[in-house]
């Protein structure tokens, strides 16, 4: 946060280098529901208080049917900023930028207090920023009601909290320079992938964006030349890449070979397995040269002609990591093994951006690993400098 004291200064100091206003004029606080055309069997997004984060931002999402939500909960659309109200979240620092609804439309815990930004006033990244610093959040607690742990920061006082207003234009520069160092944190690209597609619109059923799926193998013990290498889950990575340090070799028909071996641009998924912390569910990106199986465990998406490889593969990735929970209620468990449904998988939604927008977000991706592998590489090559030099002293 100090980038924005640094531009902004302290917000709750009373000498601003720009103009004091309420918090409620710089923003819509909890705004009201408008007439929505939604049937009660559409679906859009919920997010609970344990889907918020304490760094600020989401980490999980469902997608339930409106009429089962439309009640008893809070409303929010995209880009809207929320702000956990009672303790001990609003201490902790829960809050987030809202990305990527189904339908534009969000419910979630009446915990949150909604701040929308006004056009041409307010960014929401400025809003998160502010609403997440230690002092603003100190300067809240002060003023909380309620009794033991149901103490609650009002809606009043956020309206009439006093802040400098930076113009616009100060306020974008700071969201250029906030979802830069956002990039850099997540290595995995989820912000740059939000970016690019949080306010899509079009959605699809992955089933119809497939041109073939179809489970593993895993043969016998290899006794002949012909044995192939497969793929199991332990060389799934939770970076989306494979590891194939150590890959096994299996016996499978020549048929089912012919039938199943791998493509490139193909999408493995994890169909069984899973952990407590993470649920099946798991992909990895096909890139590799070479004949390839995939195990039992495990299940091809190959994309249509249509559809960008590498967009499909991080449009479900990006799934799984903001939505582990929708990820645990497809799956069914047995002798302590997740089993995914695939009837469910293939039928859930994903955002469909033109094939120019996919192509566009593949280059990015792919330039973005290289330069993340030569950091790497970097970094090894100067620990073992390090290593030698200290060696040396010793």
């Amino acid at each position: 946060m100090s980038q924005f004291i640094e531009m902004f200064g302290n917000p709750l100091s009373l000498n601003q280098k720009n103009e004091l206003k309420r918090l409620g004029e710089c923003c819509i606080l909890n705004p009201r529901r408008p007439n929505i055309a939604l049937c009660d069997t559409d679906k859009v997004s919920f997010i609970p208080m344990p889907a918020v984060s304490e760094d600020g931002y989401l980490v999980d999402m469902t997608d339930e049917e409106y009429g089962k939500v439309k009640k008893g909960f809070t409303y929010f659309e995209n880009n809207d900023v929320l702000f956990a109200k009672i303790t001990p979240c609003m201490e902790n620092g829960k809050g987030a930028i809202v990305h990527g609804l189904i339908n534009g439309i969000g419910m979630g815990s009446t915990e949150f207090h909604v701040l929308r930004p006004i056009n041409g006033i307010s960014s929401p990244y400025w809003l998160l920023a502010l609403t997440r610093m230690p002092i603003f959040r100190e300067r809240a607690a002060k003023n909380m009601s309620g009794t033991g742990g149901q103490k609650r920061v009002s809606a009043s006082y956020l309206d009439h909290f006093m802040v400098g207003l930076p113009a616009i234009e100060e306020q974008r520069r700071f969201e250029a320079i906030y979802r830069q160092a956002d990039k850099s944190k997540f290595g995995d690209f989820k912000s740059q992938f939000i970016e690019m597609f949080g306010t899509v619109e079009s959605y699809c059923k992955l089933e119809d964006l497939v041109s073939d799926t179809f489970p593993g193998e895993w043969g016998s013990e290899p006794t002949s030349e012909n044995a192939i290498k497969v793929i199991r889950t332990t060389n799934f990575t939770n970076e989306g890449h494979l590891d194939l340090a150590d890959v096994v070799t299996r016996d499978i028909e020549p048929k089912k070979v012919a039938r199943k071996k791998l493509k490139q641009g193909d999408t493995i998924l994890e169909r069984s397995g899973g952990t407590k912390d993470n649920p099946v569910g798991r992909v990895v990106f096909f890139d590799e040269i070479g004949d390839y199986l995939l195990n039992n465990f495990t299940q091809a998406l190959r994309p249509k002609e249509s559809v960008n490889p590498v967009y499909l593969f991080y449009a479900l990735y990006n799934s799984y990591n903001i939505n582990k929970a929708a990820m645990r209620a497809m799956a069914s468990q047995t002798t302590g093994i997740q089993n995914l449904s695939m009837s469910d998988f293939m039928s859930k939604s994903i955002v469909l951006p033109s094939r120019d927008e996919q192509n566009k977000f593949e280059q990015i991706y792919r330039q973005a690993d290289k330069s993340k592998s030569v950091i790497q590489k970097t970094l090894v090559y100067l620990n073992d400098i390090q290593s030698d030099e200290l060696g040396k002293i010793a």
